[in-house]
């Protein structure tokens, strides 16, 4: 087999942030108590049981990821085994078997190995956005888990997240919570962003980029958006991030945080963070696996503004640094720590 793929003839710069079908997915069935040995295929149709589970119910969890092609002309995932980790805590929650570790890794590279025709080139700024998801295939109609699953991966290349540069955004204040007290927040579960639509469609309709969602139970405390993870910066340089039960444990927040301690010399903070305080912070940043992460120029609290001194133009200085760092550890151009970058033998 050669060791470079032939690259689809694609205006990589301008491919956007959208699905494309791909040649191939990875899938493999949970039935009779076990999971079958899994295979690629060419077809992107799933046809089901009009009683599947996932229909009925929702039960359903997934997790995104991507390749890159580094520098020197490897393909390479980025901590492909804490979406692993991930995955299996978010089947134990919703009561689904989980994918083992081991074959979820072995599934993606297979899928990238099959597709590294639509791995963007080094320097365009794309990548190939990978989607593992789970759902319950069997039919269930009372309420209960399925007997029956699917697990399947697909990919699609995806432009850079800011096109033209990272201009911060306008976040508002939401009256809605994403998440209930002791509720399923701290899984990726699709449920979880049906029920940040409604506050994501009104978000959107009242000028605003995203929402700023507080704390199920008091409403004083910062969580997160409808899909990142928040990060703020003091005056001092110090990180810090919110702590919570119902906020999704972000793969990329949690290397941000390592990088700003180990690569930047910053002291990082989880706690709880009240609204309140949000004001005293000097920079304020969304992560995600998407953007890696947006910088944030204001929050709009019904009606009171409250600005960052990093201001509206770009990134604060803190956050450009940590975005340059880590997106230099991804596409190969700075040292990565052991066991974050997994090559793809094509």
């Amino acid at each position: 087999m050669s060791t470079k793929a032939e690259k689809k003839d694609l205006d990589w710069q301008n491919i956007g942030f959208t699905y494309r079908v791909t040649d191939k997915r990875y899938v493999s069935v949970y039935k009779d108590g076990k999971w079958d040995e899994g295979q690629l295929t060419s077809d992107p149709n799933v046809v089901l049981n009009e009683c599947a589970g996932i229909l009925q119910y929702c039960q359903e969890i997934f997790e995104g990821l991507k390749a890159y092609e580094t520098e020197d002309g490897s393909i390479v995932t980025f901590r492909p085994d804490l979406n692993a980790e991930r995955m299996g805590n978010s089947a134990v929650g919703l009561v689904m078997p989980p994918f083992p570790k081991e074959r979820f890794l072995e599934a993606v590279d297979q899928v990238v190995r099959a597709n590294a025709a639509w791995v963007p080139p080094y320097g365009s700024g794309a990548s190939l956005y990978l989607r593992p998801y789970m759902f319950a295939s069997g039919p269930v109609i009372g309420v209960k888990p399925s007997d029956e699953y699917q697990f399947r991966i697909f990919c699609t290349p995806v432009g850079p997240y800011f096109k033209g540069g990272a201009k911060p955004l306008t976040l508002c204040v939401s009256d809605y919570d994403r998440a209930a007290p002791h509720g399923t927040g701290h899984f990726k579960a699709g449920l979880n962003y049906a029920m940040s639509l409604q506050a994501y469609v009104k978000a959107h309709a009242d000028g605003f980029d995203e929402n700023m969602f507080l704390d199920p139970a008091s409403r004083n405390f910062v969580e997160e958006t409808g899909g990142a993870n928040f990060l703020f910066v003091t005056k001092d340089n110090e990180v810090v991030t919110p702590k919570s039960d119902s906020i999704l444990p972000s793969i990329t927040r949690r290397s941000l945080v390592y990088v700003a301690e180990h690569y930047l010399g910053l002291k990082v903070t989880e706690r709880p963070v009240r609204l309140a305080e949000i004001a005293d912070f000097a920079e304020c940043g969304l992560c995600g696996t998407a953007a890696v992460i947006s910088p944030v120029g204001k929050v709009v609290d019904h009606g009171k503004e409250i600005c960052f001194p990093s201001g509206m133009e770009k990134m604060g200085p803190v956050i450009q640094k940590l975005y340059d760092t880590l997106t230099g550890i991804q596409q190969g151009r700075v040292e990565a720590p052991a066991g974050w970058i997994r090559k793809i033998s094509l």
